[in-house]
């Protein structure tokens, strides 16, 4: 699964910014579905946190019940899932996606998710999935690549400027497949014409044989908070089909579930 490397953060002349907390928080983040188990070795240099400093905060994680340690490696419980399950329970949109998604599921009968943006990835936060065989195993808190995904287009393209040049200034294009976007100038195309079309279509970029389209999940003051999307193995839906036949109902169901969704004031539509 692509995913960024954790970065520990410079030091913080702000007096009351805890470092052991944030070094901690640093540690849990470099376990990833294809590093599980992980020595203080290698924690340490993939954080960039000192042997000793990872030693300590292992040592507290098992402590609390976080980490498992067996022959000098060390493995998240499962006691972390509470810490995303606090983000979500804390977070009406999850909540409140799930019957608009289970729609989408039944009426095209493809599985459909909610995502955000969190620095260059894009975070599934719901989903309402079928029985599907693919390689990418999405779930809910799974990170990918903003660029190359269609929620990720949508959620880059309704960024201000600013915003935009800085995320593509630092961006790093690693070529998943033949297909993936491969120069600024692409991207910056490819936002455009998402902007214009108010959807997003992805065709095989993360993965060959799978193609997505997204659209975007806007709040009463027209501020995109999310985008919704739909995966489509790319041999079973053609890009026409995804528009054709899968577009109408994500922008219905965006849109009631927008209805919902209160702004930055606590005020909703209804």
């Amino acid at each position: 699964m692509p995913g960024g490397k954790p970065k520990t953060k410079t030091r913080s002349p702000d007096p009351n910014f805890m470092h052991s907390l944030a070094r901690g928080l640093t540690v849990v983040r470099a376990f990833t579905e294809h590093r599980r188990r992980l020595t203080i070795s290698q924690i340490s240099q993939k954080t960039a946190i000192p042997r000793a400093a990872v030693r300590r905060c292992l040592y507290t994680l098992v402590k609390l019940g976080y980490v498992g340690t067996h022959d000098n490696t060390f493995s998240l419980l499962p006691q972390t899932m509470a810490l995303g399950h606090a983000y979500l329970a804390s977070t009406p949109l999850a909540k409140l996606a799930q019957p608009y998604l289970d729609r989408v599921r039944e009426g095209v009968h493809e599985s459909c998710s909610v995502a955000i943006l969190d620095g260059s990835d894009v975070v599934y936060i719901v989903r309402s999935a079928v029985n599907r065989i693919m390689s990418v195993n999405l779930f809910v808190g799974t990170r990918l690549p903003a660029y190359c995904t269609s929620m990720g287009r949508v959620l880059l393209a309704s960024l201000p400027e600013a915003e935009l040049d800085s995320y593509l200034s630092n961006l790093r294009l690693v070529q998943f497949t033949s297909k993936t976007v491969s120069s600024l100038v692409e991207m910056r195309s490819a936002l455009k014409k998402v902007r214009l079309d108010g959807f997003a279509v992805v065709d095989q970029e993360l993965e060959l044989g799978l193609r997505s389209i997204a659209v975007p999940v806007r709040n009463n003051a027209g501020q995109v908070v999310a985008a919704m999307n739909v995966p489509a193995q790319a041999a079973l839906l053609s890009v026409r089909q995804l528009e054709t036949r899968i577009l109408p109902h994500l922008l219905s169901a965006a849109s009631d579930l927008g209805t919902l969704l209160m702004d930055d004031k606590g005020r909703s539509r209804r």
